[in-house]
């Protein structure tokens, strides 16, 4: 079992940084390739990156790429995602999330464990 909580969400203008964080509890968490979500209101939850257990393996989606990093210190048991130049689209719910699965998965439903989310809003 795996409990992740999120934060460093919050209200930006566009152009702004955040960095996220999801703490995660257990001993387990360097086994588990983990996620970044987002949900804007209406839409779908949509892959944002992911990172392997060992932080080898990184993937983005194509609309954060160049302006996303995803991160993690398994030693503190944490995932991080720095945005950078955001952008209105980019307001959403984020959301952190750990697969058991050892492929980077773009796939919400492959997950096992995932977090309550942080808002993030970016202002135009």
């Amino acid at each position: 079992q795996v409990h992740l909580v999120e934060s460093g969400g919050g209200l930006v203008q566009a152009g702004g940084s955040l960095r996220l964080s999801c703490a995660a509890s257990g001993r387990t968490f360097s086994i588990y390739t983990m996620g970044w979500f987002r949900q804007a209101p209406g839409k779908e939850r949509e892959f944002v990156a992911a990172i392997s257990s060992n932080g080898v393996n990184i993937y983005y989606t194509d609309s954060v790429k160049g302006r996303f990093t995803i991160s993690r210190d398994n030693a503190k048991n944490t995932v991080y995602l720095q945005m950078n130049s955001l952008k209105p689209e980019d307001t959403a719910v984020y959301y952190c999330a750990a697969d058991r699965g050892l492929v980077l998965t773009t796939i919400p439903r492959r997950y096992d464990y995932w977090g309550q989310g942080t808002q993030v809003t970016v202002s135009s």
